[in-house]
């Protein structure tokens, strides 16, 4: 069973891979079957039914039988031809021949031909034009009587292979735009995950970014304070360790929470600590404050929960503009950070006035501030130094959430970040967001 299951399918798919092979053999059938139809006489019988031998065919006959039988070879390549050719062949076997035979055969495959493989305009004209032709000069040229039912067979003929012919036609159109269709979507997909995954390792890599540049640039200030006053002040340098070594351990904890994301199924567990946001921003503001920067800041949000996208956005500019601002606004300078909830937007903007005088090396005022002010010209990360990453990297955030940044020296000294997010409307706690 399973033989002839697989039989049929391999014959059909050979016969596709040749047309040619399959319509010669298609004309040698019809003409077997018109040879065989004109032996017979329908009312020929002792009883008036049909009779076979009493019949025979004339020699012009059997000519237009193989003449056209024989065109069928060409009638996917020349349908229209082909469909003229049998036409007129059995309208001059209908009109001249004292005994016709049954030559419309080709002209009946020939219209269904055209119809599978034109449009339906073209089938209802050519058609109703060889359906017309070929009834009218039967009842009018014929043998036969106007009202023979073998008339009416061949208007019923020809309308029927129109009709099958457009079915087809119909069909193959459908299945064809479903398969269309199919590969439109996958292509779709396809560029959709593509997509997403560029977005991701964009946004992992603004994430690595601003970890590694905000925490390195603690961890040098605090070991250039602790390699300046070791010698003369222990309790100051065991301090400023200390803050390096919390420094390093909140870096590998961002670092590893980053890379989490990358884990695959059946990987350890995500770590149970909270993601970085508003929420946490204290905590960010005091590494600051221990490594010499004063920062004043300023809330009129509440605390209220942001999306999960806009709150880690709004805690990555903050941390990036703030560490600009110890790397490179100089000794003393100050910083002030605001948090402002308009309307259906949240403003983030970190202001720094970077106008300190430089203290006099030999006496400082702040041994511990002019140690960090030291080690903070050293240069710390060369890529952000060089114009790398850390204002794209803020402006890519703010693009992606459909919000604006700008970024630019303030008049009269310092700089000005500012970044306005909008806020979904959908205010969901952070708890829900970030499940």
């Amino acid at each position: 069973m399973s033989t002839d299951g697989a039989l049929f399918p391999r014959v059909r798919q050979r016969l596709r891979a040749h047309p040619l092979a399959f319509d010669t053999g298609l004309a040698v059938l019809v003409f077997c079957c018109m040879l065989a139809a004109s032996f017979t006489d329908p009312h020929g019988g002792p009883d008036g039914g049909a009779s076979f031998g009493d019949r025979v065919p004339s020699t012009f006959g059997i000519v237009f039988m193989l003449a056209g039988a024989a065109t069928l070879v060409l009638r996917r390549n020349r349908p229209i031809e082909v469909l003229g050719a049998t036409t007129a062949v059995s309208l001059v076997d209908l009109i001249g021949d004292t005994r016709p035979a049954p030559v419309i055969m080709g002209a009946v495959i020939a219209l269904y031909t055209v119809a599978s493989r034109t449009d339906r305009p073209t089938t209802w004209r050519l058609g109703l034009v060889t359906m017309t032709a070929l009834t009218g000069s039967a009842m009018f040229f014929g043998t036969n009587p106007w009202y023979a039912q073998e008339n009416l067979g061949i208007f019923a003929w020809t309308g029927m292979a129109a009709a099958a012919g457009d079915a087809v036609r119909s069909r193959r159109a459908f299945v064809d735009a479903i398969r269309e269709r199919a590969e439109r979507a996958e292509r779709t997909r396809e560029e959709e995950a593509r997509r997403r995954v560029a977005e991701e390792r964009l946004r992992i890599a603004r994430d690595l970014h601003d970890v590694v540049a905000h925490h390195i640039a603690l961890v040098n200030v605090q070991a250039g304070v602790a390699a300046h006053v070791m010698d003369k002040r222990p309790d100051q340098a065991k301090e400023a360790l200390a803050h390096v070594r919390a420094a390093s351990r909140s870096a590998l904890d961002e670092l590893r929470a980053t890379v989490g994301l990358l884990r695959q199924s059946g990987d350890p567990e995500a770590p149970t600590e909270p993601v970085s946001g508003l929420a946490v921003l204290d905590d960010l503001l005091a590494t600051f404050r221990n490594a010499g920067l004063p920062v004043d800041v300023t809330r009129t949000d509440g605390g209220a929960p942001l999306p999960s996208a806009v709150d880690l956005a709004a805690y990555r500019i903050i941390q990036e503009a703030l560490t600009n601002v110890r790397k490179h606004a100089g000794q003393g300078a100050r910083a002030e950070v605001s948090v402002l909830r308009v309307g259906r937007t949240v403003e983030i903007t970190v202001l720094d006035d970077g106008t300190a005088p430089q203290p006099d090396p030999a006496n400082p005022v702040n041994p511990a501030a002019s140690a960090a002010s030291a080690a903070s010209a050293a240069p710390v990360d060369p890529v952000a130094d060089g114009g790398g990453h850390g204002l794209v990297g803020m402006r890519e955030r703010v693009t992606a959430l459909g919000g604006a940044l700008t970024a630019a020296p303030r008049y009269g000294g310092g700089f000005r970040v500012q970044a306005i997010l909008p806020v979904s409307g959908d205010r969901r706690t952070g708890e829900d967001e970030r499940a």
